[in-house]
């Protein structure tokens, strides 16, 4: 008599793999900057409300230029002025990370250059310049230089 084989496992979406095991994945640079990518230009669209309000209060007068600046300093209401800042920072991040990382695809999509080694090093140059931008902005913006 033939031995019944256990049946395969039926592959559905998010059915056999669970969140735990996701994470144990070690993603490639490339794949971490592409997702970055996406990620600050989710955060850039959902805080657009704030950067509209940023632009609004300091280009309608000086007295609202005032008040848009001991925003950063004073805070808004409850929010101290060193959340504001941290939540000006992540959109200086968001921003930079994105304009450099889609200058990166731009290359990548006219150049044709999807060999491994390239992705990668272009992806380290990708966060390279953006984290280095961010870090100065954000010297800026607290008050270092």
């Amino acid at each position: 008599m033939a031995e019944l084989s256990k049946p395969r496992p039926v592959a559905r979406p998010g059915a056999n793999m669970r969140l735990i095991e996701a994470l144990q994945y070690r993603l490639p640079l490339a794949a971490l900057v592409s997702i970055l990518h996406r990620a600050s230009g989710m955060m850039m669209f959902f805080l657009l409300p704030f950067i509209v309000w940023m632009f609004d209060a300091s280009v309608s007068s000086e007295v609202s230029y005032d008040g848009f600046t001991s925003a950063f300093v004073a805070g808004i209401g409850f929010v101290p002025g060193f959340v504001i800042k941290l939540i000006a920072l992540a959109l200086i991040w968001a921003y930079l990370h994105h304009a450099v990382a889609g200058l990166r695809h731009l290359w990548m999509d006219a150049t044709h250059s999807v060999t491994k080694q390239q992705g990668h090093s272009s992806a380290v140059a990708t966060f390279a310049i953006s984290i280095l931008l961010t870090v100065a902005l954000g010297a800026k913006l607290f008050g270092l230089f």
